[in-house]
């Protein structure tokens, strides 16, 4: 019932995009269409389970034991940065495509601070190694959900006879923060 509840809230109540409001640079830079977020949605999260994983293990196993835990952020961003290196190398050689199509945004889940935000949170509220990873991943999940839905929005309204002056970033940011206020809906849930 525990993991049921991670989900749920992650997914959710406290969607780390609508929500929490961490990860809104590619959230806004890649969900121009459906398929360049499917992308990215599926980068994010294999970088954000993996990196929780991994920062959980330095977190619990070098940093507290060495007592250093003051350099928790700076190693997390290290971690982080190695790991979508590591993606964009994997993403270059399996699907070129995906890769042309990602272009700029790939180096941003670098920068993503819903990765890094989300392996914090993990140490904060002192979620054991798998209680992370569902954390993780249900996080990720909810990012796939709202930058999905975004997309999806987007792409249609390119297609509907938006005015001049709402076209592109202003109509996107009053959807977004539509999407944001559905999200609201669900605060109490959990």
């Amino acid at each position: 019932m525990e993991y049921i509840l991670i989900i749920i809230g992650a997914v959710f109540v406290n969607n780390i995009v609508l929500a929490q409001f961490l990860g809104i640079c590619p959230y806004m830079g890649v969900s121009s269409k459906v398929s360049t977020s499917v992308g990215m949605s599926g980068a994010v999260m294999f970088v954000m389970t993996l990196a929780t994983v991994v920062t959980y293990l330095i977190y619990h196993y070098v940093l507290v034991p060495f007592q250093i835990t003051y350099l928790q952020t700076i190693s997390y961003i290290l971690v982080i940065s190695s790991l979508v290196q590591m993606v964009e190398i994997i993403l270059k050689k399996v699907s070129p495509a995906l890769f042309q199509a990602l272009g700029i945004f790939l180096p941003l889940i670098t920068t993503n601070c819903a990765v890094l935000g989300v392996a914090i949170l993990t140490v904060q509220k002192e979620f054991n190694l798998l209680e992370g990873v569902v954390f993780a991943i249900a996080n990720a999940i909810g990012f796939a959900l709202a930058i999905l839905l975004f997309a999806g929005i987007r792409e249609h309204l390119d297609l509907m006879g938006v005015p001049k002056g709402m076209q592109g970033a202003p109509a996107a940011l009053v959807v977004a923060g539509i999407l944001a206020l559905a999200f609201m809906g669900f605060a109490g849930l959990v």
